[in-house]
């Protein structure tokens, strides 16, 4: 197993400003700023509402409970009425919090609904580049626990931070008003928890930094580790499995465990704050009540004041976990969504309905690693209706040459064209609805046989009738259990590998392309099922043109050329009898391939 570059991208990313994070983040928020305003305006009401309550106990002690100089019934009826009002408040309070919670849940869930779905669809659009250096587990990360992180922040934290602002803000007016020389002592604290917040944010961002960015190469490992397991034990490569998951979740720990001292020092300095601003309130607020310069109502008011004032800082770690998570996740969210596609379009692309199926490569270079070209001076034309079969070893640039024709790379030089016309000028859309792909490794979608074939297309059931007669299908269909309704794939009745054969060529049937590539579409197809394969093969090369990679010798022997390539460039081309007549590279393919292949007809040599 091997690990393609940029499968730890993530300690690679460069340090986004937040300013510049925010506000994209804030982008995606402002189309339900209607809703958000509307939850900052109750923030308002919630606020209001929590800070009544300790001056209502204020009012309550001072004029009621220790006025002794009133009547006994006038105090408790005052106490009554207080009580009454401070339910009322406690009510309304709660009512406003209710309404609040739910506007945030709901336009979070649209927030990132538009967000996943934008992310999504970017990422399916980007080049097949991109993901040979980002590993799949990479990709559902950022999909699932990064948008998560970020919907955790929108509805825990945002708004709730804009509450916790307006309280403090609202909280030191009050403490000022009531007694600005308590408050002004109360205020020496203030630049300890400055230094204190400040530190603790710079550190907490590196923390949760690495944390992400280890779990997302923990994920990735275990999807390219599941995904590989047959071969890896095959070859006995568990304890390098084992070694290299061991070295990822270490990380992982390491940083799990930086977080936790970082927020093990914090959560307690906070205490040892609140505990001083506490002492600092008793001894000079205590004796301002001695005194007689303050009532013990202030006195108990302020104290309640200074616990609400605190409060927000106390859960200050878990909101700036929360934060630094989803920054963190935004950031790679954005990286993804900041990678262009680099395959350039046309300004005006051009839409071929029903191509003729004649295909040209001029003078094509190009390769994967930019010092090291796969195909050189490339050269070739197809015919219409002509059927092409490339030969060739092991990464002779075989299958290169259908990825360009696809068009999931561009060449570094040359051209081709589809009909006379570059394809960097074709609609990528109508440029792949001309050609219709067999390979050997089919994807059966969890669904019906029918739904495979026609993969969202609408025929007719007579239509289908003839697809599966053409491809060879009508046999299997017969003797499954609902016919083509039945269920395959996860979840439902496994096909073979010949059967699977079928299927592929079922959907290029159902599809109609004017070209047609096999690129070793029948390496692995049983020899008991290799003449329905022929006869399907037969039908869908029929009127089209067709290229045929590494193909069964029949369908070679019967192109009309076939090309030989070697290490990127045609070193024969002719008929089957023309070249074995050269007695050069494929004439050498074919013996080791007959050598190969005592028993049975092989595969082209050089598959």
């Amino acid at each position: 197993m091997h690990h393609e570059p940029g499968y730890f991208e993530d300690d690679q990313f460069a340090r986004i400003g937040d300013f510049r994070l925010w506000k994209r983040i804030l982008a995606f928020i402002l189309p339900q700023w209607r809703w958000v305003a509307a939850a900052v305006l109750l923030s308002f009401v919630i606020t209001a509402a929590s800070l009544a309550l300790p001056r209502l106990v204020q009012l309550g002690m001072d004029n009621h409970i220790l006025a002794f100089h009133e009547e006994v019934d006038v105090r408790i009826e005052g106490v009554a009425r207080l009580s009454i009002v401070f339910l009322g408040i406690v009510v309304v309070g709660f009512i406003a919090n209710f309404i609040q919670v739910m506007i945030l849940e709901w336009t979070g869930q649209r927030t990132m609904h538009a967000l996943r779905q934008r992310l999504f669809t970017h990422i399916v659009g980007l080049n097949l580049s991109f993901f040979h250096t980002h590993p799949v587990g990479r990709l559902v990360t950022r999909l699932t626990n990064d948008i998560q992180n970020m919907y955790e922040m929108f509805t825990s934290v945002i708004v709730t931070l804009f509450n916790d602002g307006v309280r403090l803000v609202g909280i030191l007016a009050i403490l000022f008003w009531m007694n600005w020389r308590l408050a002004l002592i109360l205020s020496v604290t203030f630049p300890l928890m400055a230094v204190i917040t400040y530190w603790f944010g710079r550190f907490s961002r590196d923390a949760f930094r690495q944390i992400r960015t280890h779990l997302a190469s923990i994920n990735a490992f275990i999807q390219e580790t599941v995904s590989g397991i047959t071969v890896i034990q095959l070859f006995l490569r568990e304890k390098d499995i084992f070694d290299r998951f061991g070295t990822l979740n270490g990380r992982y720990y390491k940083s799990a465990l930086y977080q936790i001292w970082i927020f093990g020092i914090f959560v307690p300095l906070i205490e040892v704050m609140n505990s001083l601003a506490l002492a600092l309130i008793i001894w000079y607020g205590g004796g301002e009540t001695i005194r007689g310069h303050m009532t013990i109502g202030i006195l108990t008011a302020f104290i309640a004041y200074m616990r609400l004032f605190f409060q927000p800082l106390r859960e200050l770690s878990q909101k700036y976990s929360i934060v630094q998570s989803a920054m963190a996740s935004a950031e790679r969210i954005f990286h993804i969504l900041d990678v262009k596609d680099l395959l350039p379009q046309a300004a005006v692309p051009v839409c071929v309905i029903r191509a003729g199926g004649s295909i040209a490569f001029e003078n094509v270079e190009f390769g994967y690693d930019p010092d090291r070209p796969v195909l050189k001076d490339l050269s070739f034309r197809v015919y219409p209706g002509e059927t092409l079969a490339i030969v060739g070893a092991t990464g002779s640039g075989k299958t290169t040459v259908i990825s360009l024709l696809e068009r999931f790379y561009d060449p570094w030089k040359g051209r081709i064209l589809l009909d006379g016309i570059d394809l960097r000028e074709l609609d990528l859309y109508c440029l792949r609805e001309q050609i219709g792909l067999v390979m050997q490794d089919v994807l059966v979608v969890p669904g019906t046989l029918q739904e495979n074939i026609l993969l969202d297309r609408r025929l007719s059931g007579e239509d289908l009738k003839n697809i599966l007669a053409l491809s060879q299908l009508s046999a299997v269909v017969d003797k499954l259990p609902q016919g083509p309704d039945t269920r395959i794939g996860e979840g439902g009745m496994d096909l073979s590998a010949g059967q699977k054969q079928l299927l592929a060529f079922a959907r290029v049937l159902a599809r109609d392309p004017r070209i047609l590539v096999l690129d070793e579409a029948t390496a692995s197809v049983d020899t008991e099922t290799e003449m329905l394969v022929e006869r399907a093969i037969q039908a869908v090369m029929s009127n089209r043109t067709s290229i045929v990679i590494a193909h069964r010798l029949s369908t070679v022997r019967r192109a009309d050329r076939i090309l030989v390539m070697e290490r990127g460039r045609i070193v024969e081309q002719g008929t089957h009898e023309e070249l074995m007549g050269l007695r050069g590279l494929y004439y050498h393919l074919r013996s080791l391939q007959d050598g190969a292949n005592t028993f049975r007809t092989g595969p082209v040599p050089g598959g």
